[in-house]
């Protein structure tokens, strides 16, 4: 399977971009991928030198939970962290735009997931500045303020972050679930129709669907601005759950195993006396 073909490795135009790829047997496919995962991230766990970073961005209704659910649940549970970035809290306002995602970073040995990034700081913000506002920024003393220039601004403090962490051995991977709008109503729709899934639906949804262009517009410029090769961007088709959930797993995979993570070996001197070891826990 070609993967690098959802890599963002030069200018992309979303409109021109797949929404739904059907991957035969994805859910079985994705079971096998799964095990190579969890070994992967055992030896990574391991060695410590490590830890990667999984950023997932979407419109709403795109399957980042379900997805996180499906890919990492075989995943041992000490190694991997997710965090879900909503509203941000007041203290989180009182510092810069990147500390709440800086503090949520994952140690060496770990998988850190973030639902949601700190890239909805050029996004949500860029779509409705008025929330800027809340971040009590001195120079910024009205929307005139807020043009691309600003926001551009922002997406080169985020390249330099994202530099800083790949520098220190986090692997940054940043995926965007490329969801067409026809497929967001029909899952909309199943929220309202099926009582189970009904605590799912919000009024907002629908709101922010009324800005779906803009949120594109929004999307592209910072997929293009900010895919670098030590953070790169994945767009990977979403309308098709189980084959986007196989995609992600497969490119995971591809991306850890360049790093050819080694468990460590005992120190030469416990080496030495395994044997002895195993006698004394034999003769108890």
């Amino acid at each position: 399977m070609n993967l690098s073909k959802y890599k963002v490795s030069g200018n992309i135009q979303l409109k021109n971009s797949v929404t739904k790829e059907v991957v035969e047997d994805a859910e079985k496919k994705l079971k096998k991928t799964r095990k190579k995962l969890a070994k992967l991230q055992d030896a990574m766990y391991a060695e410590g030198k490590y830890s990667v970073l999984v950023c997932l961005q979407g419109m709403d209704t795109s399957g980042k939970d379900s997805l996180i659910r499906e890919v990492f649940k075989q995943f041992n549970a000490r190694g991997v962290e997710v965090y879900s970035f909503k509203v941000p809290t007041e203290l989180e306002l009182k510092h810069d735009f990147l500390w709440r995602h800086y503090i949520a970073l994952p140690a060496k040995g770990k998988v850190g997931v973030f639902n949601r990034t700190h890239y909805e700081n050029v996004l949500v913000t860029r779509v409705h500045p008025e929330y800027i506002f809340g971040e009590n920024i001195p120079s910024v003393k009205s929307l005139d303020d807020l043009d691309d220039a600003f926001y551009h601004d922002r997406m080169d403090r985020i390249n330099d972050f994202e530099n800083h962490l790949s520098a220190n051995g986090t692997i940054v991977l940043k995926f965007f679930l490329n969801l067409s709008k026809d497929e967001q109503k029909n899952r909309l729709l199943r929220r309202l129709n099926i009582p189970e899934k009904n605590w799912k639906f919000s009024a907002g949804d629908l709101k922010e669907r009324k800005l779906w262009d803009k949120y594109q517009d929004c999307y592209e410029d910072l997929l293009n601005r900010t895919s670098k090769e030590n953070a790169p961007w994945f767009v990977l088709p979403a309308d098709d759950k189980p084959s986007v959930r196989y995609l992600l797993a497969e490119i995971l995979l591809e991306e850890m195993q360049k790093y050819n993570f080694k468990e460590p070996t005992l120190p030469a001197k416990v080496q030495a006396q395994v044997e002895e070891f195993k006698a004394q826990l034999n003769n108890e």
